[in-house]
């Protein structure tokens, strides 16, 4: 006889340890810090998360004014790029998704860059110093993945002691390129990290719609690898986390996957509105724990930072701008023939004809 199948199953239970945080959003710490993170590190932090604000509502106001193309803002996650960033050495390499202007910056890609990429350019991509050898931005969903597993690969067979810091979304959880990179980084040890923005929401689709899991970071366990799940608000934890990370990878110890809780404060991308879609008080909810004013909170109960900072901060900061947008500006455009010029190494008879033909139409 048949057993019969019951008309509900229960799913197994599980209870996810709290995410690892030391600034609460109210500012107070409830640990001690890790031993590397002092009042410069701190300031240091505050004024990148700060400049990065920044530049994310000037590209915002130019996309609106028609000076650039669509952009995906990063407001409210700086914490989790900033603090990615300020673990990386010049040895890593970093394979980018399109909210990552933070670690971007910090890897020396210069502001009119990020603004020129967002402009349509393409020669944005020309990074100079230790982002000289990163990836460019990936814009479709999870298939950086996967370019980063192969980074490994070339990393551990040349025996260079970095590691590949890579970043996704949480809609890219849910991709199979998500899976299969973390199959072969666990299943070949690689020096990967793999940071997770999970900031709630994958366009329209909130999180808990898109995966079933009660974390992300508990996806590792399937690849055999470390999970880690962080308060991605708290700049301290996210590199606490990724600097734990890189150190293991950079040791032959294998790869990690981290999600970082966060939260978008903006829309999507500026082709979004957010408005059809979420509440007014979920979003005034998540400001109250986003990471910038948590962060200066706590400078402030130290006396590491004051009103006089403050101001000096944001004239420095304006100035930078002002000097970004304008040498972004600036820029001649590429030449119309760019978009045939890289498909080949060589140009085709039937390229060279359609070349010809822009050249007479556009000049050139």
């Amino acid at each position: 006889m048949s057993t019969p199948v019951p008309s509900s199953i229960e799913k197994p239970r599980y209870v996810a340890p709290p995410p690892l945080v030391y600034i609460e959003p109210s500012g107070k710490s409830n640990r001690d810090l890790p031993a590397q993170i002092d009042f410069d590190w701190l300031r240091q932090a505050y004024q990148h998360m700060s400049l990065i604000r920044a530049l994310d509502k000037k590209a915002v106001a130019l996309q609106r004014t028609g000076q650039m193309r669509t952009y995906p803002s990063c407001l409210g996650q700086e914490a989790v790029g900033i603090g990615t960033g300020m673990a990386m050495m010049d040895a890593d390499v970093y394979v980018p998704y399109y909210r990552d202007q933070a670690t971007l910056y910090l890897r020396g890609v210069q502001l009119k860059q990020i603004l020129q990429l967002w402009g349509g350019d393409e020669r944005g991509h020309l990074f100079d110093g230790a982002a000289k050898k990163d990836l460019p931005i990936c814009v479709p969903i999870a298939t950086q993945l996967t370019q980063a597993a192969g980074a490994a690969v070339a990393l551990k067979s040349k025996g260079v002691k970095g590691a590949v810091v890579t970043s996704c979304g949480d809609g890219a959880t849910s991709r199979g390129d998500f899976y299969e990179a973390l199959n072969v980084a666990g299943l070949w040890q690689l020096p990967l990290v793999t940071v997770i923005n999970n900031n709630q929401w994958a366009i329209s689709v909130p999180r808990q719609m898109q995966s079933g899991t009660p974390t992300l970071a508990q996806k590792a366990v399937a690849a055999g690898i470390e999970g880690i799940q962080v308060d991605g608000n708290d700049v301290v934890a996210v590199f606490d986390a990724v600097n734990h990370a890189l150190q293991k990878a950079r040791s032959g110890k294998g790869p990690t996957l981290i999600e970082a809780i966060t939260y978008r404060l903006g829309d999507h991308t500026t082709a979004d509105d957010a408005t059809r879609y979420r509440s007014a008080s979920e979003v005034s909810d998540a400001w109250q724990r986003e990471p910038i004013k948590r962060l200066q909170t706590w400078l402030h109960d130290h006396d590491a930072w004051d009103a006089t900072r403050e101001q000096s901060l944001h004239g420095e900061i304006k100035q930078q701008i002002e000097r970004a947008v304008a040498d972004y500006l600036a820029i001649e455009p590429a030449p119309v023939d760019d978009i045939l010029r890289y498909q080949y190494a060589d140009m085709t008879p039937a390229l060279e004809q359609q070349r010809t033909w822009l050249l007479q139409r556009h000049g050139g």
